[in-house]
């Protein structure tokens, strides 16, 4: 098979077997050849971040805006907390037990910061705008666009975000996996490597646990609010559940979650109207993972991890990732905006959470769309008792 034509994820994990077994033989001239394209590739997607912000949470907010109602914001509402109680539900499990589980993976003395491995020369690209602006500017467009009836500027940025997407597809994806490859070469040159991976392991586990316990607790309100079983009601989306693990689009999984949405009693214009929009602002997996990834990271590399700090990067997470499913990998570069810029991520931490999240890509995205399912229950239930 051409490897060309290999999804991201077998990509990803060929580019940090080769890291690993490369970094073990490989002189120093080649790992800092290695080095220098990974300094060049982070100041590229440093430059791309408020960009990709503009390109895709402008048109985003813009079509979500279009014929606002009580519908809308009751669902907009409850999926924005749904997301963020996920990544502080995250946060939370990471605070209390990871530091243990850190420790006792990879030992005291390994959680320290290697010594940098030295590229040949750098480029600084700085980006035009930071990412805050980005963000104060895409709220602001977007809004104008929705409540305005602005068409040329919706064009203007419907066409933004055609461009950014093409660069992320022709671009960024297709140079991930040599950009992974390049820094587990320089971890493994470092000795880091088996000590992260030892990591990485335990954590993978505790997320597969907190996104079904996530599950569980959706279905469980839902079932409460709407009057309904909640395990069968869970049990009815497990197709939808599925369909997501394999296809690792929220886009995709529509027809299907719509079908099982409505097998759960919900009405046809309300599963019409929550589901594909849901698809697009319900982020409850994709919240956790990113959440337990960042803590860990922070403890790998003894980075700030504290509440107030963690809660301002969920809280900025869950609105950064509105357009993700319409990107391949879109929710992790969406969020590498607020890792850097909040929680102070350099080119490293960053590509260490693009290899963990996208490792796991389809159980976050299998989390996010059975629970639209939850989240229809809810809304539907509301809308006929205001009726």
């Amino acid at each position: 098979m051409n490897i060309r034509h290999l999804p991201l994820l077998p990509k990803i994990i060929i580019a940090i077997a080769l890291g690993i077994i490369f970094g073990q033989f490989l002189p120093m001239t080649f790992v800092r050849l290695f080095a220098t394209f990974n300094g060049i590739f982070s100041q590229f997607l440093g430059f791309m971040i408020p960009f990709i912000i503009v390109g895709l949470v402008t048109p985003a907010i813009g079509d979500i805006g279009r014929g606002a109602g009580k519908l809308l914001i009751v669902t907009v509402l409850i999926a924005y907390i749904d997301t963020v109680l996920a990544g502080l539900l995250a946060y939370g499990t990471g605070a209390s037990f990871f530091p243990k589980l850190v420790e006792q993976a990879a030992g005291t003395a390994s959680i320290t910061k290697p010594e940098d491995i030295m590229p040949y020369f750098s480029v600084n690209i700085p980006p035009m705008f930071d990412v805050m602006s980005a963000l104060t500017f895409s709220f602001i467009m977007g809004l104008c666009i929705a409540y305005g009836s602005l068409p040329t500027m919706k064009n203007i940025f419907n066409e933004l975000r055609d461009m950014v997407t093409r660069t992320i597809t022709a671009v960024i994806i297709p140079l991930l996996p040599i950009y992974i490859f390049g820094i587990f070469l320089t971890m493994t040159s470092s000795g880091q490597v088996y000590h992260i991976l030892k990591v990485f392991a335990v954590i993978i586990v505790v997320i597969f646990i907190l996104h079904i316990f996530i599950l569980i607790y959706e279905f469980a309100i839902a079932g409460l609010i709407g009057r309904k079983n909640p395990f069968r009601a869970l049990w009815n989306m497990l197709p939808a559940y599925f369909t997501a693990l394999g296809t690792s689009s929220s886009a995709a999984t529509i027809p299907v979650t719509m079908r099982q949405t409505l097998k759960n009693g919900v009405s046809e214009g309300v599963a019409g109207f929550s589901v594909p929009l849901c698809a697009t602002i319900h982020m409850s997996g994709s919240a956790m993972k990113i959440t337990c990834c960042a803590i860990t990271i922070c403890m790998i590399k003894d980075i700030n991890f504290d509440f107030l700090t963690f809660l301002h990067f969920i809280t900025m997470l869950g609105i950064v990732m509105v357009a993700a499913p319409g990107v391949p990998g879109g929710a992790i570069m969406a969020a590498l905006a607020p890792l850097s810029s909040i929680l102070g991520f350099d080119a490293e931490s960053s590509a260490l959470m693009i290899a963990l999240y996208i490792a796991m890509d389809s159980f976050g995205t299998a989390c996010n769309v059975t629970g639209d399912g939850a989240i229809a229950i809810v809304v539907d239930r509301l809308f006929r008792k205001s009726k």
